[in-house]
């Protein structure tokens, strides 16, 4: 069976059509199939469709032939079986091959017959489709409509591409404000035709349950392309996951490449240089980690790429580099190096479990102080029997795939 790697926009349409957000559509078009006089696509037997859901193809595979459709990292997401070919797109019905693997907000990437489930029977639902942040005309709008069709309020964060995250905190942010919405994240990829993207934003609400729809404002514009822009990878885990192995690696192969200024911050090593004197203290570790966030974001600030490797067990903390990152216009990628602590502290190259068990070390994560582990990471690794060039190479396709690196 012939294998393939969809674009990004492709892969965002194949998780729509798997989900059953593109119904009653259940395959890819042609692009002969997805055109009429109006401009406008249309589904076997003529029913209307506003943009095409093409896949283009090498043109050695034919009608008839089975693809196997993968993600980026290597791992088989759908089966195509190719019905017809019009020039460089084909068509066909896609059947899922496992369960898709979601990266920030997995939690929230739900399909719409499990929404539908949650919402009020026969009662109105308002779809708020949202490729940017919702300010306080527009919240006001949406809550005085809500009040006055008395529906229920679906908030849609559409993620696609390194805003995706951005926009899904907006939706939960506006979530404060308008008590009992629910916010569902759709991976919809803007068009470029306003009236086409509007549309299939409609389409798409209806199958998740909505019978009215409110289109939010225009998709957040991050300035210049991802590889001119500051990027901070930023790595959490317990002491000895592996995270600053990891680190080391990626900062060696980024070097091997060129083309990017590369900083690598270890957290061993901040804490000899920059944080001497900190004890272990919550106070302490969250300075430590501000400080960390703070040089971070200054090399991002001037277009640089930097490599955090500390444990930073709290998440208000990470949530603040984050935003220092956002402040000044850089891009953040979070990376949790999740090893589980058995295995960390059966490697314990350094003694530190040991002294911390004994009671030698207060305040130590994982055995006296708690770790939290992020809901928004970018990445998530085991080490567990996984080699390093995989590790590596793990995050090395993220920043890729993301543009940041050529």
């Amino acid at each position: 069976m012939t294998e393939w790697t969809p674009d990004a926009r492709e892969l965002a349409d194949l998780e729509l059509l798997l989900s059953g957000a593109y119904a009653p559509l259940t395959g890819f078009l042609t692009a002969a199939e997805a055109e009429s006089v109006a401009g406008r696509g249309r589904l076997p037997g003529g029913a209307p469709w506003p943009d095409p859901v093409t896949i283009a193809l090498p043109d050695e595979i034919g009608p008839g032939d089975r693809v196997t459709l993968k993600d980026p990292e290597g791992a088989a997401v759908a089966v195509l079986t190719v019905t017809e070919r019009d020039g460089h797109h084909a068509a066909g019905p896609v059947e899922a091959l496992d369960a898709p693997v979601y990266g920030p907000f997995a939690r929230l990437r739900r399909t719409p017959e499990e929404v539908r489930k949650d919402l009020p029977d026969g009662g109105e639902v308002l779809a708020v489709t949202m490729r940017g942040p919702l300010d306080s005309a527009a919240l006001d709008d949406v809550a005085a409509t809500a009040e006055e069709l008395d529906a229920a309020v679906l908030l849609m964060p559409l993620v696609f591409g390194e805003a995706g995250p951005a926009v899904v905190r907006a939706a939960l942010k506006a979530a404060e404000r308008l008590p009992g919405a629910m916010v569902v994240a759709v991976p919809l990829a803007p068009r470029e035709d306003a009236e086409i993207d509007l549309e299939l934003r409609e389409h798409v609400a209806r199958n998740y349950g909505a019978t009215e729809h409110y289109a939010g404002p225009a998709p957040i514009t991050i300035p210049g392309p991802p590889h001119r822009r500051g990027l901070v990878v930023f790595f959490t885990g317990l002491s000895g996951s592996g995270k600053s192995t990891i680190a080391r690696g990626l900062r060696d192969a980024l070097l091997e490449r060129g083309g990017r200024t590369v900083t690598y911050l270890d957290g061993d090593v901040v804490r000899l240089m920059l944080s001497a004197g900190l004890t272990f203290s919550r106070e302490d570790r969250d300075r430590n980690i501000r400080r960390i966030g703070f040089v971070a974001a200054e090399v991002a600030r001037h277009g640089g790429l930097a490599i955090c490797a500390p444990i930073a067990p709290y998440a208000a903390t990470r949530d603040e580099v984050r935003a220092m990152v956002a402040e000044v216009g850089g891009d953040f990628l979070l990376v949790h190096v999740a090893t589980p602590l058995e295995e960390c502290e059966r490697r314990d190259r350094k003694g530190l479990y040991a002294k911390a068990r004994a009671g030698l070390i207060p305040e130590f994560t994982g055995v006296s102080d708690p770790y939290e582990e992020p809901e928004d990471a970018d990445l998530v690794l085991d080490t567990t029997g996984m080699t390093i060039e995989r590790a590596v190479g793990s995050v090395l396709n993220l920043v890729t795939s993301g543009g940041w690196i050529r």
